[in-house]
């Protein structure tokens, strides 16, 4: 990570983490279009969610081993807290990757991307109520701008947003619980998938039994589905990679990146978008440039405190 010297040339490691961090926020990002393509083929959300465990307990199999963290996953499997835990997370975040497929397959990608602008806000009050962590300022400015922007959408739908709300809380209450726990990203993830690729490989097969699954139809199909597991593995790789190298207030700037991606899809792809609609946008987007401004002026305040250069605890995993 950088030194406290502002013109010092970054070094070579901190590049790499800044291209690691920009590349799975840019799988996040455009990850969508992965799964309208599984949709096309005609994979409705359960069966893309089964294959997505599926692919990924491999995948995320992989990387344990690559990273020699077989010996965490043992712990982890014969701790029956933990394992409490993770299957409480587990569920969270089944629910989190189904509705966001659900979403993003239904022409609802604006609700989608509200979700995840608002989560990094949510956590931070979650862990202002559950861990006693301080609110700022910035923080609180940035909480009250995001509640005026989701009672406008709601008028704006007619209804409260409900998937921007499902994404939003399930995801902030997986990071909760991921925070309680010692399991790491990687072999955490690994341990989540194992005890979803059960259900995700009945699932499969009852569906390929009964002629109603899609893997087998063409070699695109065969792509695509598989695809689901890298899409849930690889960009997480690279986020607990980054994430322990590079300033926190990096991090909290490029953590909207994905939501804007996908804002944009939404809108190129013509989903409705009523001028209320975009005030209500106006007031999360102040609200996350007001969080991501906070984050710059604390980290700026913990290198006067601390000069020396450390690692930093990375902020639960994405989708």
């Amino acid at each position: 990570m950088p030194g406290t010297d502002a013109s010092a040339p970054p070094s070579s490691e901190a590049r790499t983490a800044l291209a690691a961090g920009i590349s799975c926020y840019l799988i996040w990002g455009f990850a969508p279009l992965a799964f309208q393509q599984m949709g096309a083929i005609g994979a409705d959300p359960l069966e893309v969610m089964a294959h997505r465990t599926l692919w990924g307990v491999l995948w995320a199999g992989l990387l344990v081993l690559l990273a020699h963290q077989s010996g965490q996953v043992r712990a982890i499997l014969t701790d029956r807290r933990t394992m409490g835990w993770l299957a409480l997370s587990t569920a969270l975040i089944g629910i989190n990757w189904t509705v966001f497929v659900m979403a993003v397959n239904s022409g609802r990608m604006l609700e989608a991307s509200l979700g995840y602008y608002l989560n990094p806000l949510l956590s931070m009050a979650a862990g202002a109520w559950l861990f006693s962590e301080r609110i700022d300022r910035w923080g609180g400015a940035a909480i009250a701008l995001a509640a005026v922007g989701v009672v406008l959408q709601a008028v704006a739908l007619g209804q409260p947003p409900w998937i921007s709300l499902i994404l939003a809380f399930s995801f902030a209450a997986y990071g909760v619980i991921r925070k309680r726990i010692s399991a790491d990203a990687q072999s955490g993830l690994f341990v989540e998938c194992l005890l979803l690729a059960p259900l995700g490989l009945a699932w499969v097969v009852m569906l390929q039994l009964n002629g109603a699954g899609h893997f087998t139809d063409s070699g695109s199909s065969v792509f695509w589905l598989m695809v689901a597991g890298p899409l849930t593995v690889l960009p997480l790789a690279l986020f607990s990679w980054a994430a322990r190298r590079m300033p926190l207030s990096t991090m909290g700037f490029l953590q909207f990146m994905a939501p804007s991606i996908a804002f944009v899809i939404g809108l190129v792809q013509g989903e409705d978008f009523s001028w209320l609609r975009g005030i209500s946008f106006g007031f999360i987007w102040i609200g996350a440039l007001v969080y991501a401004a906070g984050a710059l002026k604390r980290t700026r305040a913990a290198r006067v405190l601390a000069p020396e250069p450390g690692l930093i605890d990375p902020p639960a995993e994405r989708r």
